[in-house]
């Protein structure tokens, strides 16, 4: 069950996106899947992964820089992660197949026989990429976005792994918030994502799917973009563009400079959307 604290910062940070929000619920083989849709109806769907550990709500700085005036924007709260998706008792997440399974059942529900633009950041941009490698819901995509994807195109640094361990083994809102200043340099965050983020150090922890880097041949001919952040700390962004250029020339590679990894969809929404709009 979800925590009333919980709920409360939730619901705070995504009553303060500036279009009208509607709640839905779709049910998928591993769970019902939580969405916060937005923007024209009947527009050509978008479809967010947020990083592990953030929710739907991360996107609400996107949003805002206009990602939805054009677009039927759905932004997920991934099963098993943080916020408000419930996942199904006795089939838990827990292979890259498992998740192609879920995100295939997920467009399906959300763009019924359709095909969509797939946006993933971190996490949510290694579980778009392995779902993009495979016949479906590779079928079901016409553009894939990566926001400084993780363990895509090269592994975590080390140091990072070290700093975020205590965090992962037992999060508190104080080991988040310091984990948090420290990756992003101290960069001023919202403080409503921020209380959110501390939070999720009291949601039910559920083991996150874990495997080899996906299979870029198999995303080659999809149209793609990547977008690195230049003070990620995760790994060398410029290192991990040139892994990204060298083994996928035909895609769109960026670095927005002067932005940390965490802070990526908070701090450089106006740059994310010019992207999606192109």
């Amino acid at each position: 069950m979800v925590r009333t604290s919980f709920r409360a910062a939730y619901d705070e940070v995504l009553g303060r996106w500036p279009v009208p929000v509607e709640a839905v619920e779709v049910p998928t083989p591993y769970g019902v899947t939580r969405v916060n849709s937005c923007g024209p109806v009947g527009a050509p769907p978008l479809v967010l992964l947020p990083g592990g550990g953030a929710t739907s709500t991360v996107w609400g700085a996107c949003v805002g820089a206009g990602i939805a005036r054009e677009r039927r924007v759905h932004a997920v709260d991934l099963v098993g992660e943080p916020g408000l998706s419930v996942p199904e008792a006795g089939r838990p997440v827990r292979t890259p197949d498992d998740l192609a399974g879920w995100l295939d059942a997920l467009l399906e529900g959300l763009a019924p026989g359709g095909r969509v633009t797939l946006v993933g950041h971190s996490y949510g941009a290694w579980i778009a990429a392995h779902c993009a490698a495979r016949p479906s819901p590779r079928r079901r995509l016409d553009r894939l976005v990566l926001l400084d994807p993780t363990r895509v195109f090269a592994g975590l640094r080390p140091g990072y792994v070290l700093r975020a361990l205590p965090m992962l083994a037992r999060p508190t809102p104080g080991r988040i918030r310091s984990f948090l200043a420290w990756e992003t340099g101290g960069a001023a965050l919202d403080p409503a994502w921020l209380r959110l983020q501390e939070e999720t150090a009291a949601f039910p922890a559920a083991k996150p799917v874990t495997g080899p880097r996906p299979d870029l041949a198999g995303i080659a001919g999809i149209p793609l973009d990547v977008l690195f952040a230049e003070r990620a700390r995760c790994h060398d962004s410029a290192r991990t563009a040139a892994v990204a250029r060298a083994v996928l020339p035909g895609a769109g590679i960026r670095t927005v400079r002067g932005v940390s990894h965490h802070a990526l969809p908070l701090a450089a929404a106006d740059g994310i959307a010019r992207l999606l709009a192109t």
